[in-house]
This record gives C-alpha cells, sequence and structure tokens, in this order.
C-alpha cells in the first residue's frame, strides 16, 4: 500500500445522493480574495525565481495589491453584488488595515491565511505551527469581534499536522485540499474538520503565473466552468471557488475582464452565491460529522 494521509477515503461523486443548496441552488459559488503581505528581504515571496535578498521588485509587486489593487477588486464586488470571502494574513491588520475594513464592509466572510505569506507551515515544526494558529486566531478575534472559522494555509501549504491543530483550536473547516467538487470530512486526532473546495484551476495565481494566462483567459475559464458546472450540478450539487490576489486580479487589464465575469455568474440559473463558512453550514445538515 502507497503511503496515505489517513484523512478521508476514496469516494466517488458519482456514488453519492443528490441534494440543493438554499433556495434551490445546485452550484454555490464564493469569491475569494486573498489579502497577504510579506516581510521584506525574504527569499521566498512564491511562486517567483526569487532567491536572492532583498527582492524589491517582486515585494513591491505583491505590495501594489495592499495599496490599490485590493480596492479595485472592492469596488468591483460591490458593483456586482457579490459578498467576497476575505483571506487574511494576521500581519495585514497592522500593516494595511485599510484592506480589510474595505472588503469587511461588503458583508463578506474573513477566513484565517496565517500570519504572514513568508512562512508556510510545511516548513514548520509542530510547536511553532500551533503558536501562529493560536496567534492568527486570536489576532483575527479581536479585529473582527469573533474568531475566525476557516483556514487556508500560507502558500497552500499545510503539514502533516495542520489539520489536527486547526480542529484543536476551534476552527470548523479548511480550504486546503482541493480534492473534490463537494466539502469532504476530515478525520483528525481530536474531532472532524471539514475541507471546503478551494481551486487550482479557477485561481489567477497558477492561471496566471504559472501559465501565464491573460485576464481575458482567467475571466473565460470563469464563465466556462459556470456554464458547465451549472449543467453538471443538475445531477450532483457542487461547489465553485473563485480565487484573486489583490495584485492579479486588481491590474485595471485583468479587472475589466473579471468584471464581465462576475456579471454571468450571478445571472446564471441555480447559482447559490455565498461564502465557505455557509457552505459548510448548510453541508452539515446534508452529512453530519461522522463519529
Amino acid at each position: 500500500m502507497l503511503p496515505s494521509h489517513d484523512r478521508f477515503g476514496y469516494s466517488p461523486i458519482t456514488e453519492r445522493p443528490q441534494f440543493t443548496w438554499p433556495g434551490g441552488g445546485t452550484l454555490a459559488v464564493y469569491v475569494a480574495v486573498n489579502c497577504e503581505h510579506f516581510a521584506y528581504g525574504a527569499t521566498d515571496l512564491g511562486y517567483t525565481p526569487g532567491g536572492q535578498s532583498p527582492d524589491t521588485y517582486n515585494w513591491a509587486w505583491r505590495e501594489w495589491g495592499n495599496r490599490v489593487g485590493a480596492f479595485r477588486l472592492a469596488d468591483t464586488l460591490r458593483e456586482v453584488g457579490i459578498r467576497p470571502t476575505v483571506l487574511v494574513n494576521a500581519e495585514i491588520y497592522d500593516h494595511a488595515p485599510q484592506v480589510v475594513e474595505a472588503l469587511r464592509v461588503l458583508g463578506g466572510e474573513v477566513v484565517a491565511h496565517g500570519r504572514t505569506n513568508s512562512r508556510i507551515p510545511v516548513v514548520q515544526d509542530e510547536d511553532e505551527e500551533r503558536r501562529s494558529i493560536e496567534h492568527v486566531r486570536a489576532v483575527i478575534e479581536r479585529y473582527e469581534g469573533a474568531a475566525p472559522r476557516g483556514w487556508m494555509s500560507p502558500g497552500a501549504a499545510p503539514s502533516a499536522v495542520t489539520e489536527d491543530l486547526l480542529a484543536e483550536n476551534g476552527f470548523d473547516y479548511t480550504l486546503d485540499w482541493p480534492v473534490d467538487d463537494r466539502p469532504v470530512w476530515l478525520r483528525t486526532r481530536s474531532r472532524p474538520i471539514l475541507s471546503v473546495p478551494y481551486p487550482h484551476e479557477i485561481n489567477d495565481l497558477p492561471v496566471i503565473v504559472h501559465h501565464h494566462g491573460t485576464g481575458r483567459d482567467f475571466a473565460d475559464r470563469i464563465v466556462d466552468t459556470v456554464d458547465e458546472l451549472s449543467e453538471q450540478s443538475r445531477q450532483q450539487s457542487v461547489v465553485l471557488s473563485i480565487s484573486t490576489h489583490t495584485f492579479l486580479t486588481g491590474q485595471p487589464d485583468r479587472l475589466r475582464h473579471f468584471r464581465r465575469a462576475l456579471h454571468h455568474v450571478v445571472e446564471t440559473p441555480g447559482v447559490w452565491l455565498t461564502t465557505p463558512g455557509d457552505i459548510a453550514d448548510h453541508y452539515r445538515t446534508i452529512e453530519p460529522p461522522p463519529t
């Protein structure tokens, strides 16, 4: 037998019963905005050649998102009428609190995205990772008035014990496992935690940075995916997350196409525009946590 994570077993979507999302929808869609802060002088800024220190050019590219891109994205989401899912590094609250404020007023949900994307969980030992998770949870609770329910690891790079630590620190769900189009219950050493779908394909970072796609390419992917899933979901209700980063989709040439794609999403029949926390709540009524 190959080594396993032992978090869940195999289950083909075709063998699961159909259900509907609130309002009779079959396609749940949420739009994630990644708000990240990097340490100046870090040698790994994520998905760039990097290696030199300081890497001023790439650090500044990301910082543009905190100074400009985040507010352009917030304006676009307000215009279209979409509540964002705000994936926030805890360091943003000290460094650029106006970023969170601009998205908070749209009525979205704040999801913990680690302390900083300069330090990913997979390189931390368990004690360091535990302290980081506790710190992030406390910071968000202080600023938002409630602890975050969801988690997305910096760099999408959880460790072998991340889910155990999240469950022990009161988190209800994680976005770290792009393994299915429906939520999946994960086993941990204390209690189950839910994996809510989060995309690799409909994610501006791999589309633009890895695959050198344009803003038009990203928007076309969104439209084509929504059209296809709206048909597929008549047999199996599913989740689609659209993931953006302030320094990528916030750029002017991409934003125009993104706005077009969002208008298409909201006009598609059977779509439930939501947040991962609401998805987790409804899915618990469909499939309660295993005992």
